[in-house]
């Protein structure tokens, strides 16, 4: 299982996310808001302002306060080294 750094020490499964999302739109504060209510809320932004929400594959939503472009270039740099390995 592959994990790409949120911030702050956490991680997500690579092959569980389904999108990373800035969450400036009121279309992503509601389902923020909609999985708070029903308990699948994962605030990983520590106290800090969210820049990215991570939707996952079992309907969990996690909070960063890492930017979405830093996310993807952390699981883009992750890929490109597993492509290297497989390689040698």
């Amino acid at each position: 299982m592959k994990l790409i750094n949120i911030g702050f020490g956490s991680m997500v499964a690579a092959n569980r996310v389904l999108a990373i999302i800035a969450p400036d739109s009121a279309p992503i504060k509601r389902v923020i808001q909609e999985s708070r209510d029903r308990g699948m809320l994962i605030d990983a932004s520590f106290g800090r302002k969210t820049k990215a929400v991570i939707l996952m594959d079992t309907d969990h939503v996690i909070l960063s306060a890492i930017p979405p472009e830093t996310i993807h270039a952390r699981w883009m740099d992750k890929q490109e080294t597993e492509a290297e390995e497989e390689e040698n």
